[in-house]
């Protein structure tokens, strides 16, 4: 998992997305693994009140939009996904701003 929250941050630092075939591929992970640590990394940011860190994933034939399955997930956690344009792009948006700062922390004490 600890790779899975790695290669999150780093795309959320750069403000960019990915696809899930990438992103398992760059882990080495089956798409069921990858599908299962989303699932449970997106509980934990949930409980923890933090940006869903999932919605940086993007399905290949989905518009830019993550697959189905994030949004059946954020629901049961409890969101509002009825505009899921809206939802994901409010989700990314708070991620790069949240890993943006950190980022730049980390860059200026190399300085």
């Amino acid at each position: 998992m600890s790779d899975l929250v790695s290669a999150l941050g780093a795309l959320a630092a750069s403000g960019q997305t990915i696809t899930y075939g990438a992103l398992a591929r760059d882990l080495g992970w089956r798409m069921a693994e990858l599908t299962s640590a989303l699932e449970s990394l997106m509980e934990q940011d949930a409980r923890a009140g933090r940006p869903l860190r999932a919605s940086l994933c993007e399905a290949r034939l989905s518009g830019g939009l993550p697959a189905r399955g994030f949004f059946e997930k954020a629901s049961e956690l409890g969101f509002d996904v009825s505009d899921p344009a809206a939802f994901a792009a409010a989700h990314r948006a708070a991620s790069f701003a949240v890993a943006r700062p950190v980022a730049a922390g980390s860059q200026n004490r190399q300085d």
